[in-house]
Parts: C-alpha cells; structure tokens; sequence
C-alpha cells in the first residue's frame, strides 16, 4: 500500500459533547503541558481536547504515563515548573488561561475541587481532620469568619477552631454527608487515627467544602481493597446524584471507568486515542490500543489460558515516535501511521477516535476510495501483516482477532 496524504481534520471540537445543546462547564481544546529538562522538552500532554457537561462522570483512562493527571493538574495551574498552552480552556463563561495565580485561586475550591491520589500525603498530620476542613470552609465558603493571617495563626497554633464556629459545625456536616460515622467525635481524630477509607472520605468532604461544581478525583482509590473502593465510588456517584455536581474521574482501571462514568476517553502517551460514551466504548472500541485495554480485563466467563496482554512501554515522551504514539506496540500499524494523528468520527454521536485504520482513503482501490468500517478495517490488518508497508510490531498479537 502506498502511503497516503495527510486527511484534513474535521471541524468542531476534538471531542464532542453529548447531544445537549447546552454549552458544556468545562471546555478544552488543544491543551499542550510540556516540562524543561535537562533532556530536552518533554510533551507530558500533547493536544488534547475535551468537554465536560453539567451533571456528568467524565473519565480519562489510560496507563501510567499517559499524562492523565498532568491534564487535571494544567487545569487548575497545579502543573510546577510547565509551560501550559490550549487554543480553549474555559470554565462557564471563564477563560482559565487568562487567569493570574490570585484568579486561579479563586477558582480552586470554589468552582473546582480536586481528590488527589494519596490521602496520606495530602492530609497534615498535626491538625486534626476537623480543622483542615473547617480551614477550606473558611477560605472557599461564606461563614463569616476572619481569614487574616494573624486569624489563622492565632487558630493554628494556639486556640484551635472553636467547635461552636460555623467553620467547625460545617466541617461535621460534610464528614457527614461522607458517610464517616460519629462526625463530631471523628473531626477531633488526626489522619493518622483514621482507616485509609476514612482518609479518602476526608479528602472528599474538603472537595465539597467549598461547594465547587466540578470534582477531578485522580485515582481515588489506588490504596484501597475492592470493598473500599466500591464504597468510595458509590459516595461519588451519590454526591452527583444529590448535589448536580460533576466529575473528572482519572483512573487507570477501565471496570471502574465502566461501573461510574458517562462518558470516558482514552489516553495514551499524552493524546487521546478514542473518545465515546461508557456503552458505545465497551460495545464497540474502535482504537487498536482501547481494543486491548479491554481485552486484558480478567474476566470470568471465557476459558482464556492466558490474560491478553499489551507488551511493551509508554514510550519515552522525550523520544517520541512520529505519528501515532502507539504504532510501535501495534499489530495494525501501517506506513499511514506516521503521519499526525487527526479525529475520525463514527456514526455513533460523540464517538472518536484518533486512528488512521479509520481514514477514508485507507482503502483505495485506484481512483475508488472506499470508506473503512469496523468490518473493513479488520480485513484490513490481516492484509496489512504481509505488506512491505507494516511497521514491524515490537511484540507478538496481543488480542488475535479484533472483536
């Protein structure tokens, strides 16, 4: 096969929205992170484009390395030492890269609250569970209490909050509304008292005190056993469900991406591979790489010796690969596969993928181009193992035929 001419990418947003008409919270588009090293530029977040709506669970899965928590951490002007570029990147009617540090702040806990990965490391362990809420309360919401320096000294390290402070009766309601048992008496415990599931629910109530309307949870539930998880999963879901709020799920496990989001997109080596609802991707992943995500997930209806694995690593983001990130680990990988990647819509609304197995002009018979579909493209990569034209896969098939 020869190699054909760069498509010309479709208008719109990368990633689209569902079909609302509604103008989505949160729209990005083109979001570029790139750190300096002493290795040169490193691009952790390489064009990506994303819209989350009012009320959803958006989740942005992919391994370790895909520069998914780099995305969240861009967002809120979190990513240290980066340069942070986007064509968009707005919130409602706010333009977050015109945003200075004082301006980012204020969107930060009370617009947009973050649960990071580790509670153990994000929690003081000198002050009790109680203040550090109560201290988020008294900077994000509307108490009436000073938030001078001196004030907050003073609360610090001499007098503590007064458990009769609106700060501290608010700090009990949320550790309520969390789901911790005995609130009153729990706010009064230092992180280092409390189970790992308790620390999470801890970090959730902070998320909420100051009533944001987006919550990037960013792997919430590494360190917890499966009965834990489920539990805190369920506290997020039900806090969509209760106070309208949405949610930015990071995660590297697609059942958990299954069981709670909305909508889902895939991540790999800091660009998106494919974008669709939770149904759509699991019923018809389109992407080489989603295809063997999922088709690693252990599963206990099928009679597989072995788990299907996708072998091989990120690859260094200092050395990328030209074209698409992945094609050294993938068995379709044709000559087309070097050249930029661009969104391919399927009939399925809101369902993209960034893959040139679904470029019109793949299958070019003379002057008739044929449009690839899902039957076609299979065909396709059989046809492709022969060509002179395949890149040759650093690993043998992972998933044998395409399902």
């Amino acid at each position: 096969m020869s190699s054909q001419p760069r498509p010309t990418q479709q208008s719109g947003p990368s990633v689209s929205t569902t079909a609302t008409e509604e103008p989505p919270l949160l729209a990005v588009d083109d979001l570029h992170t790139t750190f300096t090293t002493e290795r040169g530029d490193v691009p952790a977040v390489d064009g990506v484009s994303f819209a989350i709506n009012e009320g959803e669970v958006f989740g942005i899965v992919g391994e370790s390395g895909s520069g998914k928590s780099v995305t969240a951490l861009s967002l809120l002007g979190l990513a240290d030492g980066a340069t942070v570029t986007a064509d968009q990147m707005r919130f409602r009617d706010e333009d977050l890269l015109a945003k200075d540090e004082a301006g980012l702040r204020e969107i930060r806990g009370n617009d947009i609250s973050m649960i990071f990965q580790d509670p153990m490391s994000s929690l003081n362990p000198v002050m009790t569970v109680g203040e550090q809420i109560a201290e988020v309360v008294r900077h994000h919401g509307d108490v009436g209490e000073s938030r001078s320096l001196f004030a907050e000294l003073r609360r610090k390290y001499v007098t503590g909050t007064s458990e009769s402070s609106a700060s501290w009766q608010r700090a009990v309601e949320l550790l309520d509304t969390v789901g911790i048992p005995d609130p009153a008496d729990r706010a009064n415990e230092y992180p280092h008292q409390l189970s790992g599931g308790m620390k999470q629910r801890v970090m959730i109530a902070q998320a909420l005190a100051g009533d944001p309307d987006l919550i990037i949870a960013d792997e919430p539930t590494t360190a917890l056993d499966v009965t834990i998880e489920a539990q805190i999963l369920n506290e997020l879901l039900d806090l969509r469900d209760e106070f309208g709020v949405s949610i930015m799920l990071i995660t590297h496990d697609l059942a958990v991406v299954r069981e709670t989001c909305d909508r889902v997109a895939v991540m790999y080596a800091g660009e998106m591979m494919e974008t669709a609802d939770t149904k759509t991707l699991f019923e018809d992943p389109r992407h080489p790489y989603t295809r063997g995500l999922i088709d690693s997930i252990p599963r206990t209806d099928d009679d597989r010796e072995w788990l299907d694995a996708i072998e091989g690593n990120v690859p260094d983001p200092t050395a990328k690969p030209q074209g698409c990130p992945f094609r050294t680990r993938c068995d379709a990988a044709f000559s087309l596969c070097e050249e930029p990647l661009v969104a391919y819509s399927a009939e399925e609304p809101g369902h993209r993928t960034w893959c040139h197995l679904y470029n019109d002009a793949v299958a070019n018979d003379g002057d008739e181009v044929q449009r690839v579909d899902d039957a076609e493209a299979k065909q396709l990569i059989k046809e492709h193992e022969a060509s002179d034209d395949l890149v040759t896969p650093q690993r043998p098939n992972f998933g044998g035929e395409y399902r």
